[in-house]
């Protein structure tokens, strides 16, 4: 990939501002927003950047220029639908996607059609990196070689992630590729919470606590700077869920662990069981790692007790109509989200703020009211807004923006 220099007015060479494209790859589908790149550095990047958070954000922010999806990618139930910031539709199509490169192809054309300039970096979430890749960085081929030799580590996110590196890399080659990794904000966290009980042998290898959704986490922090008190609790519910114990902006400690299906009871992933339960499906149902692998993250969590209902809408509609095992998959979720918050109060002494985000800790009032309850003692009430409890929209898109933008910067200093 060849170097792109990048002026120090953050513009093109036609004079148009630079461009910032984050690309969210899912197995089915593809998340992308364009960004318009702010002309001075933001707190956001290093270690040392997370600590800066607390201080003002800078005045100069990346801008979101476009946003849009590709969802049911290579299913004849497939869309295409890309809109502006203000919300206006600019391409919406119904059609079968074969691929993410497909996807990618008319995102590029619709760029061009509407007058925005080619970006000059694109910005990839990855979600684990193994061992080895911990920082957001640019990717060179031997980054990229890391990413593949770390497939082990989740081999259902991965995969796709590599894939649609390699096609953006072709599509956009003029641009400066990044990895941002959702690991990377957890790397603050102590010993005693990243290793697990293992022999030593293991954590050598990368087994370990890592810990995931640090670009969301990350992207509140900078939201709340200095309204972020010294001991909080993080929540970030949706298909995806995990719970976060910052203290002093950093993680101290957070609910997923080795890979993104532990922890909380999710939409169709296990959550934490007890490893009993695992040698107990291989000597009585003989199954090999892959089909371990399909049944805890594809077919447990809330689409387990429900009858294979994962979406938390349509379980809570079930539940007022009566259904009890819709009942009893809420009830789960909710109770192990207050269950952890309540680890974590422990943890950290006392909790100054819980801060909801992600689609469900947005739009769910019943999760957030279950999840509270119980909680009043330590003056967590969910009706009260004003007070200790606290819903606020996650940025990843944004928060890989400035990532790049920074990197950049480095890049052409």
């Amino acid at each position: 990939m060849a170097d792109t220099q990048i002026p120090t007015q953050m513009q093109t060479h036609s004079g148009q501002a630079a461009t910032i494209l984050v690309l969210n790859s899912g197995s089915s589908s593809l998340k992308f927003a364009l960004f318009k790149a702010a002309r001075t550095s933001a707190a956001a990047g290093s270690a040392k950047a997370e600590t800066e958070t607390k201080a003002d954000a800078d005045q100069d922010d990346e801008t979101l220029l476009l946003k849009g999806s590709a969802e049911g990618i290579g299913r004849p139930d497939g869309n295409l639908k890309i809109q502006t910031a203000d919300g206006t539709v600019l391409l919406q199509a119904a059609h079968l996607m074969e691929s993410q490169t497909e996807a990618l192809q008319k995102l590029a054309g619709a760029l061009a059609q509407h007058g925005h300039s080619r970006p000059v970096a694109v910005g990839h979430r990855v979600v684990h990196g193994g061992p080895h890749l911990r920082e957001h960085q640019r990717l060179t081929p031997e980054v990229r070689q890391r990413l593949a030799e770390a497939v082990h580590f989740a081999p259902l996110h991965i995969p796709p992630a590599l894939a649609l590196i390699d096609q953006a890399m072709q599509i956009f080659s003029e641009a400066q590729h990044y990895a941002c990794f959702d690991t990377a904000f957890h790397r603050t966290m102590p010993p005693v919470a990243s290793q697990l009980a293992l022999p030593r042998r293991y954590a050598e290898a990368g087994v370990i606590h890592y810990g995931f959704h640090g670009l969301s986490y990350e992207s509140l922090v900078r939201r709340l700077g200095k309204n972020l008190p010294a001991r909080a609790v993080f929540a970030h519910l949706g298909n995806g869920s995990s719970v976060c114990a910052l203290r002093d902006g950093r993680s101290v400690d957070t609910s997923m662990g080795l890979t993104p299906t532990g922890g909380l009871p999710m939409a169709t992933r296990s959550g934490d069981l007890d490893p009993g339960v695992l040698l107990y499906m291989m000597r009585t149902e003989h199954v090999d790692a892959d089909r371990l692998e399909t049944l805890l993250n594809r077919e447990s969590g809330l689409a387990g007790l429900a009858g294979g209902e994962g979406d938390m809408e349509a379980l809570e509609k079930r539940s007022a109509a009566g259904d009890q095992d819709a009942e009893l998959a809420i009830d789960a979720f909710a109770t192990a989200v207050r269950k952890y918050v309540g680890a974590y109060a422990a943890l950290l002494g006392e909790i100054d703020l819980l801060v909801f985000a992600g689609g469900i800790g947005e739009h769910s009032a019943e999760v957030r009211r279950r999840v509270c309850s119980g909680l009043e003692f330590m003056g967590l009430r969910e009706d009260d807004p004003a007070g200790k409890v606290r819903v606020l929209h996650t940025e990843e898109e944004l928060q890989i923006a400035r990532h790049c933008r920074a990197l950049l910067e480095q890049g052409a200093g």
